[in-house]
């Protein structure tokens, strides 16, 4: 089932709602990133669009550097429409943020391309040296960008400059040897369901990654599950007992229970 969607125009970063994001016109771009301090929402989006139909000026010049960047890199790829989940998510309405979370996974399905930003990581280097800031960069340490990587059927890897540095499938493998995920998932070779790759392997690839909120241990993986469950923000470490009960229901491998104290533990 698809759901609604808030995008972005990439030529003056003003959004648009969409019914469904497979008849966006030309598909969208998509941005991958990890927080840092406080970022743009999608009020903060809505007020400035408002403040240029006085001004006659473009949105566009006065959104933050990343949320800009990013439009141009898109439309740079002749992309009309980008996703960016900090501000196209209106955090505010309990039902749209419930429907984002339970949708999220898809939307980078359908995605055209997903630039993953590394805004710790320098155009001016080997993302192949030992010690690369490359391997070192947060993004590979969060757990909502697990479902980041997996997703998307093209990822482009950008520096902190917005320069290309590198694409999912030219550098699957070091993908591998950075985050433990084999080569083949990463580039969809190998589909991640329950016939052929045991959810306590799926649970595995998130061990060493992290969440700002500890509803969202649960919540990021639920993509990875094919699950949906209530959004409850507040409920704590219960929402990631929640998902052991459904994953439960699919398994009779008991080690899923072991997760409780040892799984994720900021995006």
């Amino acid at each position: 089932m698809h759901r609604t969607m808030w995008l972005l125009s990439t030529s003056r970063a003003e959004l648009h709602y969409f019914s469904d994001p497979t008849r966006v016109p030309g598909g969208y771009a998509i941005l991958s990133h990890t927080w840092m301090g406080q970022e743009q929402t999608f009020q903060d989006i809505q007020a400035i669009r408002a403040n240029c139909v006085t001004s006659g000026e473009n949105p566009r010049d006065h959104v933050t550097p990343k949320v800009r960047d990013c439009c141009i890199l898109a439309e740079r790829y002749e992309h009309a429409w980008v996703w960016i989940d900090s501000c196209c998510i209106n955090k505010e309405n309990s039902t749209e943020l419930s429907e984002a979370i339970d949708s999220m996974f898809r939307w980078y399905v359908l995605s055209e391309v997903c630039f993953a930003y590394l805004e710790d990581v320098p155009s001016d280097e080997n993302i192949y040296d030992e010690g690369s800031a490359f391997r070192r960069a947060r993004w590979h340490t969060r757990g909502w960008t697990l479902q980041e990587l997996l997703a998307p059927a093209f990822l482009i890897f950008v520096s902190r400059e917005w320069e290309l540095i590198g694409t999912k499938a030219d550098d699957a493998y070091l993908i591998e040897q950075i985050t433990g995920i084999q080569a083949q998932y990463t580039t969809r070779q190998w589909t991640f369901n329950e016939s052929n790759t045991p959810i306590p392997r799926r649970m595995s690839w998130a061990a060493n990654r992290s969440t700002t909120r500890v509803e969202d241990e649960a919540y990021c993986l639920l993509g990875l599950f094919d699950l949906t469950l209530p959004i409850l923000y507040g409920e704590g470490r219960r929402a990631f007992q929640r998902l052991q009960e459904e994953l439960a229901k699919r398994s009779s491998d008991t080690t899923l229970l072991v997760w409780g104290t040892c799984h994720l533990s900021e995006r």
